[in-house]
């Protein structure tokens, strides 16, 4: 008898089940993924964090600030995506790295996205925000580059795609281009702005030379970035092999012990003047990789206190 009262109970507490939240599918595919990174963002415009299947215990990170669904951004989001999105889905992990533009308060927000799954639920959740409210780098977010969305002829195995965006890291910590394989058609955009191979003509206050106009392995090799201590908290998390792209977050320290870094390989400059005060740089990039090499990199991020900690 006790045991058919519990069945009993259980029975009729069954149609309160559909009042929380269902799991979604497992999402074994990349369209699932995509689908799902697509709901985050319409949810999160609705401030309604009911509308996604979170786990119990999610871990949710946004600007390197431990919070729970419905705090930060879900409060403030006022627009969805724009067309400028790039999406990574990893059917193989189950994450999707997602960068794209949309409204928050009103203004314009790039956002670096990250999702895991696990079971029919978001495990952990990620954020990287950064207002945009220069022209010049909104002009250039008006709409992805199409390298983005387009499958490659020759896809590469998981394991080398992960080892080349690494070693971007790598080639940017140590300012040695020649350790990430960069093809000479490398573009580097941090929010936005073109950082490197820009064709357009300089802007009037340029440094000289202008070092946004080196193409990737050049401009790497010259030191000019030896202004940044470390890179640390690395995570290649996503990795697409159909359209050949890799979503990595990282933070970037700058002690600014010396404010001269020392140029070579840079002839009739030997040093570089870099007046920053000390601050990290939290960021998200997605990498496209073809033929074992890279060829476009999309970066985002904001500025925090210096020795932040990275909230994972």
């Amino acid at each position: 008898m006790p045991i058919r009262r519990v069945v009993i109970a259980l029975l009729a507490m069954a149609p309160l089940a559909g009042l929380c939240a269902q799991p979604a599918q497992q999402c074994t595919t990349r369209d699932c993924l995509i689908r799902l990174a697509d709901d985050y963002i319409a949810a999160l415009v609705a401030h309604d964090p009911s509308r996604i299947a979170f786990a119990p215990d999610v871990r949710f990170v946004e600007n390197i600030q431990r919070k729970k669904p419905g705090e930060g951004l879900w409060k403030t989001a006022s627009g969805g995506a724009t067309k400028f999105r790039i999406y990574v889905p990893d059917p193989v992990t189950g994450q999707v790295g997602f960068m794209g533009m949309m409204e928050d308060a009103g203004k314009p927000l790039m956002i670096g996205l990250r999702l895991k799954v696990f079971d029919g639920r978001i495990t952990e959740a990620e954020h990287v925000l950064a207002p945009i409210t220069n022209e010049r780098n909104l002009s250039f977010l008006q709409e992805a580059r199409p390298i983005f969305s387009t499958p490659v002829k020759n896809p590469m195995p998981r394991w080398q795609m992960l080892g080349i965006a690494h070693a971007y890291y790598e080639a940017v910590d140590y300012n040695d281009g020649h350790l990430a394989p960069m093809d000479k058609d490398c573009e580097r955009r941090e929010n936005g702005s073109p950082s490197s191979a820009d064709r357009a003509p300089p802007p009037p206050n340029a440094e000289v030379p202008y070092w946004s106009a080196l193409e990737c392995t050049e401009q790497f090799s010259t030191n000019m970035m030896a202004y940044i201590d470390s890179i640390d908290n690395v995570r290649v998390l996503a990795i697409d092999p159909v359209n050949g792209l890799a979503f990595g977050l990282s933070h970037f320290r700058h002690g600014m012990k010396s404010k001269v870094t020392p140029i070579r390989n840079t002839p009739g400059v030997t040093t570089r003047a870099v007046n920053y005060n000390p601050f990290d740089l939290p960021a998200a990039h997605v990498f496209k990789i073809s033929d074992g090499k890279l060829h476009q990199i999309e970066a985002m991020g904001f500025r925090a206190d210096y020795l932040s900690p990275t909230g994972w």
